[in-house]
């Protein structure tokens, strides 16, 4: 089976930019709100209410929006998300250009952005195996070219480009990420519409959900996909709720290196996005994510230890290489082998498994830096990912990815990945 790019339907190419122009101004908004967060308080635990707020509606509506994306039309779904998150920060930016912003309002922002970021995530992850007709080959292509323009624009360009703007004013880095949520809704309206899914008879809403959620937690490959990032937002967002007052008090970085530092971890993201799939077909897919993850710990534990902004930015870096080769790893396997009708539950379970250990991450971060040091997250997240590496290691082994490759793949299909996968694992102890 190729993998030629040239394969990827013309519809892609549309999603491709929509989620690269929304992608832009997420980096935007992720750099100037923990900006506009410490002009209003200085206070680590109520920082982490803000990015914490974020994360709650995965914990709230996770599995039930599975459910929903599976019986909605998900293309409507997607356009209509994003058309609502463009007229929601309008809020905060009337709010900021009338010097009324303050904490409880950007953690509701943050909470209906959730929402929104629920429903579309949800969705695409659900149309994508669609659109491509569940080619495996041709879906590991496509998370790769969405993931290095996810990174690109949401960390490597949006970041610095938020902290400039919000030198012109608290309200412009909001506005522009209402422009570039509105002009993602309009490219998707553009997209070919697929088959709604088959509703499941006489099965309510919760039995559905439930449903989803079972089928994640019996599959040892999709449970080890799903603990991954569950374990990792934990440590990440400790991480990040702090990252903002260590790069200012210990770095000594002022706003714009803030934003650098952000960039040199997206950067480190789209060199890991790029050679994710070499790594799979090199290592086997299962002791590549398996390497990615002991990766991540290894250099968050080395920001933990950083003398200064530039040690601090490589260690970033490279916690961004893991990051990116992982989310295009990962999400193609679970696209591949999962069935359609499914995979909007399957989908929303896994990502509310990861978002529901967010908050927990966030407020973990803020308590430690209030109860020891700033620094102290950074040695925790680190062991934490390390502890999560050797737990999931044998979960996502190359012997059970290529299993369930095999069982998923259709019959008088002899070029599946799981026929790429080395015959036995790559690495001696990475099972």
């Amino acid at each position: 089976m190729t993998t030629d790019v040239a394969k990827l339907p013309t519809g892609f190419g549309r999603l491709w930019t929509a989620q690269t122009v929304s992608s832009l101004g997420d980096g935007v908004t992720h750099a100037a709100l923990p900006l506009l967060a410490l002009t209003l308080t200085r206070d680590p635990m109520a920082l982490a209410v803000v990015t914490a707020a974020g994360t709650l509606p995965w914990l709230l509506l996770g599995v039930l929006g599975g459910a929903l994306v599976d019986r909605w039309d998900r293309r409507r779904t997607m356009w209509a998300a994003d058309a609502a998150r463009a007229v929601l920060l309008a809020i905060p930016a009337a709010a900021a250009a009338l010097d009324a912003l303050s904490i409880p309002l950007l953690a509701a922002v943050a909470f209906l952005l959730g929402v929104g970021g629920l429903f579309f995530d949800t969705a695409a992850t659900a149309y994508l195996p669609d659109l491509l007709r569940r080619d495996p080959a041709l879906l590991e292509s496509a998370n790769s070219r969405l993931r290095g323009a996810q990174t690109a624009m949401s960390g490597f360009a949006g970041p610095p480009a938020g902290s400039a703007l919000l030198a012109l004013g608290r309200a412009v880095p909001l506005l522009a990420d209402a422009v570039s949520f509105l002009l993602s809704a309009l490219l998707v309206r553009t997209l070919p519409a697929m088959p709604r899914p088959v509703p499941e008879v006489r099965e309510s809403l919760l039995r559905q959900a439930r449903a989803g959620a079972s089928y994640v937690f019996r599959d040892q490959v999709l449970l080890g996909l799903a603990l991954r990032p569950a374990v990792g937002n934990i440590a990440f967002l400790a991480v990040e709720t702090v990252l903002a007052l260590f790069a200012h008090d210990r770095l000594g970085t002022g706003t714009y290196g803030f934003g650098l530092l952000l960039t040199a971890e997206a950067t480190g993201g789209l060199l890991g996005a790029g050679i994710a799939t070499h790594l799979g077909r090199r290592l086997g897919t299962g002791t590549a994510l398996t390497c990615t993850a002991a990766v991540e710990g290894l250099a968050v534990l080395g920001l933990a230890v950083a003398p200064n902004p530039y040690v601090a930015g490589a260690a970033l870096a490279v916690c961004g290489a893991g990051m990116g080769a992982t989310m295009v790893l990962a999400p193609s396997l679970r696209q591949a082998i999962v069935p359609a009708h499914l995979m909007g539950r399957v989908a929303s379970t896994s990502r509310m498994l990861a978002m529901c250990a967010a908050p927990l991450g966030a407020f973990l971060g803020g308590w430690l830096a209030t109860a020891y040091d700033v620094r102290t997250p950074l040695y925790v997240a680190g062991f934490l990912l390390l502890a999560m590496t050797a737990v999931t290691a044998s979960m996502t082994s190359n012997r059970r990815v290529q299993a369930a490759l095999r069982a998923a793949a259709p019959a008088g299909a002899p070029d599946h990945p799981a026929s790429r996968e080395p015959a036995r694992e790559s690495a001696p102890g990475l099972v």
